[in-house]
């Protein structure tokens, strides 16, 4: 958290460049913004120019534009379990040949909240939140598994959430 305003009126207008690939390059007052967010997503306009030292409506214009680049969400985060989803699980798949079209695929599925390509045991990690285990079966046998490319899965469920945080921070 920053106490002391860390950008000058001048800043108002030199936030964030793209690099060579396509990478947003943030500045430290647009970081700064981020982490004030981090902590608290309600936190007025106001209040984070105060602590960053841009204006109200320069605060507005730097949070619509990291909108905007797909930089950060401003969402409200839930327990899916007191929202009526009882059953939660990491689904590791094994694919033949292009992640790409798998992995486009699980994006678009509605209970897929998180899907990452990776290196190791698994090509790709998706996490599903579903209303139960009946739900959670559909999606992985009827839909997951019909996916072309798809070789095979294997289902981590969730028996208790103990940590869930999104205050990692900038760099």
């Amino acid at each position: 958290m920053h106490s002391e305003p860390v950008a000058s009126r001048s800043a108002e207008h030199k936030d964030s460049r793209e690099s060579r690939s396509g990478t947003p390059q943030l500045d430290a007052v647009s970081l700064a913004i981020i982490e004030q967010l981090q902590e608290d997503g309600r936190r007025p306009y106001a209040a984070i120019g105060k602590a960053v030292g841009l204006s109200e409506a320069a605060v507005r214009q730097r949070v619509q534009k990291l909108l905007d680049q797909g930089v950060m969400q401003i969402v409200a985060v839930t327990d899916p379990l007191t929202v009526g989803f009882r059953r939660q699980a990491m689904v590791g798949v094994h694919v033949e040949g292009d992640l790409d079209p798998v992995a486009d695929a699980l994006s678009a599925m509605p209970e897929v909240e998180y899907v990452v390509m990776t290196a190791g045991s698994f090509d790709i990690l998706a996490e599903i939140v579903c209303e139960d285990d009946d739900h959670l079966l559909e999606v992985i046998n009827k839909r997951m598994r019909a996916l072309p490319g798809v070789r095979s899965t294997e289902s981590f469920v969730y028996l208790k959430l103990k940590k869930q945080t999104y205050m990692w921070g900038t760099r």
